[in-house]
């Protein structure tokens, strides 16, 4: 039996990797042969990957080293093996978006600009991961093209989150050294939580999401999955770079940790910390002691706008897919999709166009307001999730699976409903248990500000663990 290779970034994170590689101690084909060969051993179980693009990934790889041998630079991402969940298109592999719906005519293959951006970084593509269904769910479940394996239970099938499930499985898994996802209700900060990883989730309109199949595109975000916050920052800045930034812009630039006794966090005093199990209780309430002792300010707010969306996404969502899809065809292949997503998506039919505008105008002052709320604070903090991941089994229980849905959506959601910028940190477990996420929100536009938070914030709660893959 062939020895399973290491991952062979994870040690080195994204700035070890960009230094061996520039001085050729380490070449790009053999990271990316290390990770097709654990995809290989592993995502047979995982099932991490819809689609897997071996040979172009190699020839890639093989072109970024024969680039930097003849002397090119094209920054801290060249020749770094990643993946793209399946809702993005890449030229040469197919987008599925989770479903057995043809979906051809709508995503068309012409790459967007984060993807061609990406490719201009010097990134190897590794594949498409699996993600679910038209990205409308946040367990992970996928009845159309299967449910990724958390990782951090070999044993029993526990729950990724989703939407960006295969994403997170990947990065957490070692089958990729960056995972590229998308947030519209906490798409990659939940997942991200569930698997140990670091989740950023940009502000609506930072990285267009042309060339995607979208589920609302008022909404949609494009986000990063990293083992860690200084991994997402040097991704951040080099994707800002490559889609045409200046130099001098901040967010070209790599940040600083903040200084903590600086800082000033706001703890919602509604919603948030409500309805927490006992373990992630006990997590954040030992990082919000440790926050203090380092010298940070937490101060109690009320945030009255969080609760709005729990009347919003049930209606936007849906409503904004049907616009993408068209009933026609959604009623024609209703029978092809999870059944779960079709009653999701088939609720939707009867909204009343004078109430999805009232929501919509509700937001749009919520937004402001909400804004006005961050006056004095640096931050708002929270559980990033109100549990950690249940098993497969559990969810068969509706009452254990509407609870555990709602948990996973309750602390994200107000982010994209509000139009800010949010980043999942993973909490270390002295007692070996599931990760568990601190979830940090800033102002929309803040994304600077918030890793630089994240990296002070990385470094005061230490780095937890990855999953035993042996």
């Amino acid at each position: 039996m062939t020895a399973l290779p290491a991952d062979p970034i994870a040690s080195l994170g994204l700035d070890g990797f960009a230094y061996q590689f520039r001085r050729g101690e380490i070449t790009s084909e053999s990271a990316t042969r290390a990770y097709l060969a654990r995809i290989e051993a592993l995502d047979g179980k995982l099932g991490a990957y819809q689609h897997v693009a071996a040979e172009q990934a190699l020839k890639t790889a093989q072109a970024m080293d024969r680039l930097r041998e003849a002397g090119v630079d094209l920054g801290p991402l060249m020749g770094l093996p990643i993946s793209v969940k399946d809702l993005l298109v890449v030229e040469g592999m197919p987008t599925t978006a989770g479903s057995r719906v043809d979906l051809s005519d709508i995503v068309g293959t012409e790459e967007g600009p984060f993807v061609q951006a990406l490719k201009r970084a010097g990134c190897v593509i590794l594949g498409k991961t699996k993600m679910v269904e038209f990205a409308l769910g946040i367990t992970g479940v996928s009845e159309s093209l299967g449910t990724p394996w958390n990782p951090w239970d070999l044993d029993q099938q526990r729950l990724p989150g989703g939407s960006s499930s295969g994403a997170a499985v990947a990065a957490a898994a070692g089958l990729c050294a960056l995972a590229i996802g998308s947030d519209t209700g906490g798409s990659v900060r939940v997942p991200a939580a569930l698997n140990g990883l670091f989740g950023l989730k940009v502000t609506f309109g930072c990285w267009a999401n042309d060339g995607s199949m979208s589920l609302a595109p008022h909404l949609d975000t494009i986000g990063l999955l990293t083992h860690t916050a200084r991994d997402s920052a040097i991704a951040f800045a080099a994707i800002n770079r490559a889609l045409g930034l200046p130099e001098e812009d901040l967010s070209c630039q790599l940040p600083r940790p903040a200084r903590l006794p600086a800082l000033r966090f706001g703890r919602p005093s509604n919603y948030f910390f409500d309805d927490l199990s006992d373990e992630v209780a006990s997590a954040i309430e030992t990082a919000l002691q440790a926050l203090s002792r380092a010298g940070v300010e937490i101060e109690e707010l009320a945030v009255p706008e969080a609760p709005e969306r729990e009347a919003y996404f049930p209606v936007s969502l849906p409503v904004s897919l049907l616009a993408t899809l068209g009933r026609e065809r959604f009623l024609a292949n209703k029978h092809l999709i999870d059944r779960v997503i079709a009653m999701r998506i088939e609720s939707g039919l009867e909204v009343k166009a004078s109430d999805h505008l009232a929501l919509e105008y509700k937001r749009a002052q919520s937004i402001l307001t909400a804004h006005e709320r961050f006056e004095g604070f640096d931050a708002w903090i929270s559980p990033t999730t109100t549990a950690t991941a249940v098993t497969a089994a559990e969810l068969e229980d509706p009452k254990v699976g509407l609870s555990f849905a709602l948990g996973m959506t309750r602390n994200t959601q107000p982010a994209n409903y509000l139009e800010l910028c949010g980043a999942t940190i993973p909490l270390p477990r002295s007692d070996g248990g599931l990760p568990i996420g601190f979830q940090v929100m800033c102002p929309g536009g803040a994304e600077v500000e918030l890793l630089s938070i994240s990296l002070a914030l990385e470094e005061l709660f230490g780095r937890p663990g990855l999953p035993d893959m042996a």
